[in-house]
Protein backbone atom coordinates (compact mmCIF):
# COMPACT_ATOMS: atom_id res chain seq x y z
CA UNK A 1 0.00 0.00 0.00
CA UNK A 2 1.54 3.24 -0.99
CA UNK A 3 0.43 6.69 1.17
CA UNK A 4 0.93 10.03 -0.40
CA UNK A 5 -0.19 13.31 0.78
CA UNK A 6 -0.42 17.07 1.34
CA UNK A 7 0.97 19.27 3.53
CA UNK A 8 -0.35 22.62 3.98
CA UNK A 9 -2.68 25.03 5.82
CA UNK A 10 -5.47 25.35 4.94
CA UNK A 11 -6.33 22.71 2.51
CA UNK A 12 -10.00 22.80 1.95
CA UNK A 13 -9.64 24.06 -1.66
CA UNK A 14 -7.20 21.45 -2.61
CA UNK A 15 -7.86 19.20 -5.90
CA UNK A 16 -4.54 17.02 -5.55
CA UNK A 17 -6.37 14.49 -3.79
CA UNK A 18 -8.49 13.58 -6.98
CA UNK A 19 -5.79 14.28 -9.29
CA UNK A 20 -3.69 11.40 -7.22
CA UNK A 21 -5.77 9.18 -6.25
CA UNK A 22 -6.74 9.17 -10.40
CA UNK A 23 -3.10 8.68 -10.64
CA UNK A 24 -2.82 5.64 -8.67
CA UNK A 25 -5.73 4.22 -10.32
CA UNK A 26 -4.07 4.69 -13.85
CA UNK A 27 -0.59 3.42 -12.68
CA UNK A 28 -2.69 0.30 -11.29
CA UNK A 29 -0.96 0.60 -7.56
CA UNK A 30 -2.48 0.63 -4.03
CA UNK A 31 -2.81 3.33 -2.07
CA UNK A 32 -4.03 6.72 -1.11
CA UNK A 33 -3.77 10.22 -1.09
CA UNK A 34 -4.34 12.43 2.03
CA UNK A 35 -4.59 15.98 3.31
CA UNK A 36 -2.47 16.76 6.43
CA UNK A 37 -3.57 20.40 7.27
CA UNK A 38 -1.04 21.32 9.70
CA UNK A 39 -1.20 24.61 11.92
CA UNK A 40 1.86 26.63 10.78
CA UNK A 41 1.96 27.47 15.00
CA UNK A 42 2.87 23.21 15.10
CA UNK A 43 5.52 21.86 14.83
CA UNK A 44 5.45 18.77 16.48
CA UNK A 45 2.71 17.48 14.20
CA UNK A 46 5.27 19.22 10.98
CA UNK A 47 8.25 16.53 12.56
CA UNK A 48 5.84 13.37 13.25
CA UNK A 49 4.58 13.77 9.70
CA UNK A 50 8.18 13.97 8.13
CA UNK A 51 9.54 10.91 10.37
CA UNK A 52 6.77 8.73 9.18
CA UNK A 53 8.49 9.71 5.39
CA UNK A 54 11.69 9.19 6.72
CA UNK A 55 10.65 5.51 8.57
CA UNK A 56 8.81 4.94 5.23
CA UNK A 57 5.03 5.32 6.07
CA UNK A 58 4.99 7.96 3.67
CA UNK A 59 6.48 7.91 0.44
CA UNK A 60 5.90 10.76 -0.69
CA UNK A 61 4.30 14.32 0.08
CA UNK A 62 3.49 17.93 -2.28
CA UNK A 63 3.76 20.97 -0.49
CA UNK A 64 1.72 24.10 -0.44
CA UNK A 65 1.21 27.33 1.51
CA UNK A 66 2.42 28.11 3.99
CA UNK A 67 4.95 25.42 3.97
CA UNK A 68 7.25 25.48 0.90
CA UNK A 69 9.90 26.81 3.12
CA UNK A 70 9.70 26.04 6.21
CA UNK A 71 10.39 22.61 5.63
CA UNK A 72 13.70 23.12 4.35
CA UNK A 73 15.31 23.08 7.86
CA UNK A 74 13.78 19.93 7.87
CA UNK A 75 15.24 17.75 4.21
CA UNK A 76 17.99 15.69 4.30
CA UNK A 77 18.85 16.78 0.85
CA UNK A 78 17.53 19.36 -1.70
CA UNK A 79 17.39 19.44 -5.76
CA UNK A 80 19.49 21.76 -7.56
CA UNK A 81 16.32 23.61 -8.10
CA UNK A 82 15.15 24.17 -4.65
CA UNK A 83 18.83 25.12 -3.81
CA UNK A 84 17.97 27.90 -6.72
CA UNK A 85 14.88 28.59 -5.51
CA UNK A 86 14.45 28.20 -1.82
CA UNK A 87 11.14 26.61 -2.13
CA UNK A 88 9.84 23.32 -2.30
CA UNK A 89 6.74 21.71 -3.32
CA UNK A 90 7.37 17.75 -3.38
CA UNK A 91 9.29 15.62 -0.91
CA UNK A 92 10.23 12.18 -1.60
CA UNK A 93 12.36 9.38 -0.11
CA UNK A 94 15.39 8.10 -1.14
CA UNK A 95 17.98 5.93 0.42
CA UNK A 96 16.13 6.37 3.65
CA UNK A 97 16.97 10.18 3.72
CA UNK A 98 14.21 12.79 2.90
CA UNK A 99 14.73 14.78 -0.59
CA UNK A 100 13.06 18.18 -1.24
CA UNK A 101 12.25 19.44 -4.77
CA UNK A 102 10.04 21.63 -7.05
CA UNK A 103 7.99 20.33 -9.73
CA UNK A 104 6.28 23.72 -10.16
CA UNK A 105 9.30 25.26 -11.87
CA UNK A 106 8.94 22.75 -15.14
CA UNK A 107 5.00 22.21 -14.33
CA UNK A 108 4.99 25.72 -15.48
CA UNK A 109 6.82 25.88 -17.97
CA UNK A 110 5.50 22.78 -19.82
CA UNK A 111 1.96 24.52 -19.96
CA UNK A 112 3.34 28.26 -20.68
CA UNK A 113 4.99 26.59 -23.65
CA UNK A 114 1.98 25.31 -25.16
CA UNK A 115 -0.53 28.38 -24.62
CA UNK A 116 2.83 30.31 -26.58
CA UNK A 117 3.19 28.06 -28.94
CA UNK A 118 -0.34 28.24 -29.76
CA UNK A 119 -1.08 32.04 -29.98
CA UNK A 120 1.57 34.20 -29.28
CA UNK A 121 4.98 33.26 -31.11
CA UNK A 122 8.23 34.73 -28.79
CA UNK A 123 11.18 33.44 -31.02
CA UNK A 124 13.32 36.23 -31.43
CA UNK A 125 11.39 38.47 -29.19
CA UNK A 126 12.43 40.45 -25.98
CA UNK A 127 10.07 38.62 -23.59
CA UNK A 128 8.88 40.41 -20.61
CA UNK A 129 6.79 39.59 -17.70
CA UNK A 130 5.32 40.53 -14.56
CA UNK A 131 5.22 38.46 -11.62
CA UNK A 132 2.46 39.48 -8.74
CA UNK A 133 3.57 37.96 -5.60
CA UNK A 134 6.93 37.64 -3.99
CA UNK A 135 6.32 34.21 -1.63
CA UNK A 136 7.41 30.35 -2.23
CA UNK A 137 5.56 30.24 -6.33
CA UNK A 138 6.62 33.29 -7.00
CA UNK A 139 10.40 32.38 -6.45
CA UNK A 140 9.19 29.12 -8.82
CA UNK A 141 7.99 31.11 -11.35
CA UNK A 142 10.71 33.89 -11.81
CA UNK A 143 13.00 30.92 -11.77
CA UNK A 144 10.93 29.30 -14.70
CA UNK A 145 11.17 32.30 -16.89
CA UNK A 146 14.44 34.06 -16.20
CA UNK A 147 15.53 30.80 -16.95
CA UNK A 148 13.51 30.78 -20.61
CA UNK A 149 14.66 33.97 -21.46
CA UNK A 150 12.50 36.19 -19.94
CA UNK A 151 13.20 39.72 -18.37
CA UNK A 152 11.09 39.30 -15.22
CA UNK A 153 9.71 42.37 -12.78
CA UNK A 154 8.29 41.36 -9.46
CA UNK A 155 5.61 43.17 -7.44
CA UNK A 156 4.23 43.01 -4.43
CA UNK A 157 3.14 44.53 -1.18
CA UNK A 158 5.94 43.03 0.93
CA UNK A 159 8.98 44.46 -0.01
CA UNK A 160 10.81 42.21 1.93
CA UNK A 161 10.29 39.14 0.15
CA UNK A 162 10.90 40.82 -3.27
CA UNK A 163 14.83 41.61 -1.90
CA UNK A 164 15.45 38.35 -0.98
CA UNK A 165 13.74 36.58 -3.81
CA UNK A 166 16.16 38.96 -6.13
CA UNK A 167 19.09 38.23 -3.80
CA UNK A 168 18.57 35.02 -3.68
CA UNK A 169 18.36 34.83 -7.80
CA UNK A 170 20.82 37.67 -8.11
CA UNK A 171 23.28 35.00 -10.55
CA UNK A 172 19.99 36.67 -13.67
CA UNK A 173 20.71 40.08 -13.06
CA UNK A 174 19.52 42.08 -14.89
CA UNK A 175 16.73 39.69 -15.78
CA UNK A 176 14.79 40.25 -12.70
CA UNK A 177 13.58 43.87 -11.05
CA UNK A 178 11.59 45.05 -8.11
CA UNK A 179 8.29 47.11 -8.81
CA UNK A 180 6.17 48.51 -6.33
CA UNK A 181 2.64 47.17 -6.47
CA UNK A 182 0.34 50.06 -6.83
CA UNK A 183 -0.94 51.32 -10.27
CA UNK A 184 1.19 53.99 -11.29
CA UNK A 185 4.50 51.91 -11.27
CA UNK A 186 2.65 48.47 -12.49
CA UNK A 187 1.29 50.76 -15.35
CA UNK A 188 4.56 51.96 -16.33
CA UNK A 189 5.21 48.52 -17.44
CA UNK A 190 2.15 48.17 -19.54
CA UNK A 191 3.53 48.78 -23.12
CA UNK A 192 6.36 46.25 -22.81
CA UNK A 193 4.58 43.56 -21.21
CA UNK A 194 3.92 39.79 -22.87
CA UNK A 195 3.00 38.15 -19.44
CA UNK A 196 1.05 38.57 -16.06
CA UNK A 197 1.48 35.79 -13.50
CA UNK A 198 -0.54 35.97 -10.31
CA UNK A 199 1.64 34.24 -7.56
CA UNK A 200 -0.64 35.53 -4.73
CA UNK A 201 -3.45 33.76 -3.36
CA UNK A 202 -5.93 36.65 -3.86
CA UNK A 203 -9.14 35.35 -5.52
CA UNK A 204 -8.94 31.85 -4.16
CA UNK A 205 -12.21 30.50 -3.04
CA UNK A 206 -14.31 31.45 -0.88
CA UNK A 207 -13.36 34.92 -1.64
CA UNK A 208 -13.87 34.80 -4.90
CA UNK A 209 -14.84 38.49 -5.94
CA UNK A 210 -11.36 39.37 -5.43
CA UNK A 211 -8.49 40.54 -7.70
CA UNK A 212 -4.63 41.52 -7.32
CA UNK A 213 -4.97 43.75 -10.12
CA UNK A 214 -5.08 46.91 -8.90
CA UNK A 215 -8.36 48.98 -9.61
CA UNK A 216 -9.24 51.06 -12.18
CA UNK A 217 -5.46 49.90 -14.38
CA UNK A 218 -6.10 48.46 -17.43
CA UNK A 219 -4.27 45.69 -18.96
CA UNK A 220 -1.89 45.82 -21.39
CA UNK A 221 -3.22 44.78 -25.05
CA UNK A 222 -0.98 41.98 -26.03
CA UNK A 223 -0.61 40.36 -22.94
CA UNK A 224 -1.27 36.92 -21.66
CA UNK A 225 -2.55 36.79 -17.85
CA UNK A 226 -1.51 33.62 -16.05
CA UNK A 227 -3.53 33.05 -12.85
CA UNK A 228 -2.19 30.16 -10.96
CA UNK A 229 -5.22 30.10 -8.84
CA UNK A 230 -7.13 27.29 -10.03
CA UNK A 231 -10.18 27.63 -7.38
CA UNK A 232 -12.11 28.49 -8.96
CA UNK A 233 -11.91 27.94 -12.35
CA UNK A 234 -12.37 31.55 -13.39
CA UNK A 235 -11.02 33.94 -10.68
CA UNK A 236 -12.03 37.44 -11.27
CA UNK A 237 -8.38 37.89 -12.25
CA UNK A 238 -9.08 35.88 -15.70
CA UNK A 239 -12.80 37.31 -16.04
CA UNK A 240 -11.43 40.70 -15.88
CA UNK A 241 -9.07 40.09 -18.03
CA UNK A 242 -10.98 38.12 -20.73
CA UNK A 243 -13.51 40.85 -21.14
CA UNK A 244 -10.48 43.30 -21.94
CA UNK A 245 -9.73 41.08 -25.06
CA UNK A 246 -6.92 39.26 -23.25
CA UNK A 247 -6.18 35.75 -22.88
CA UNK A 248 -6.25 34.27 -19.37
CA UNK A 249 -5.83 31.09 -17.99
CA UNK A 250 -6.16 29.44 -14.40
CA UNK A 251 -3.23 27.53 -12.88
CA UNK A 252 -5.12 24.31 -13.59
CA UNK A 253 -2.67 23.06 -16.59
CA UNK A 254 0.32 23.91 -14.31
CA UNK A 255 -1.45 21.93 -11.32
CA UNK A 256 -1.88 18.89 -13.37
CA UNK A 257 1.67 18.76 -14.54
CA UNK A 258 3.49 19.33 -11.76
CA UNK A 259 0.90 16.88 -9.87
CA UNK A 260 1.58 14.25 -12.71
CA UNK A 261 5.98 14.72 -12.50
CA UNK A 262 5.71 14.46 -8.09
CA UNK A 263 3.68 11.50 -8.84
CA UNK A 264 6.45 9.89 -11.05
CA UNK A 265 9.01 11.20 -8.52
CA UNK A 266 7.39 8.82 -5.82
CA UNK A 267 6.10 5.85 -8.05
CA UNK A 268 8.38 5.69 -11.49
CA UNK A 269 5.24 5.74 -13.26
CA UNK A 270 4.67 8.67 -15.75
CA UNK A 271 1.15 9.05 -15.68
CA UNK A 272 -0.89 9.91 -19.37
CA UNK A 273 -2.15 13.65 -18.62
CA UNK A 274 -5.56 13.56 -20.46
CA UNK A 275 -7.30 11.31 -18.10
CA UNK A 276 -5.74 13.26 -15.45
CA UNK A 277 -7.45 16.52 -16.74
CA UNK A 278 -10.82 14.83 -17.60
CA UNK A 279 -11.24 14.08 -13.55
CA UNK A 280 -10.51 17.58 -12.67
CA UNK A 281 -12.82 19.14 -15.21
CA UNK A 282 -14.95 16.84 -13.70
CA UNK A 283 -14.85 17.20 -9.97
Amino acid sequence: MIHLGLIGYPLGHSLSPIIHNAALYLCELEGDYSLFSINPDNQVALKALLARGCKGEIIGLNVTIPYKRKVIPLLDELSPTVQAIDAVNTIFMKNGILIGDNTDVPGFLFDLHKILAANQPTHGVTKNALVLGAGGSARAIAYALVNDGWNVAIASRRPEQILELIEHLSIFGSQLSRIDFHRSAIQSLLTSLHLIVNTTPVGMAPNIHESPWPTGLSFPKRAIVYDLVYNPRETKLVQDAREAGLQAISGLGMLVEQAALSFELWTGCNVPREPLFSVVEAA
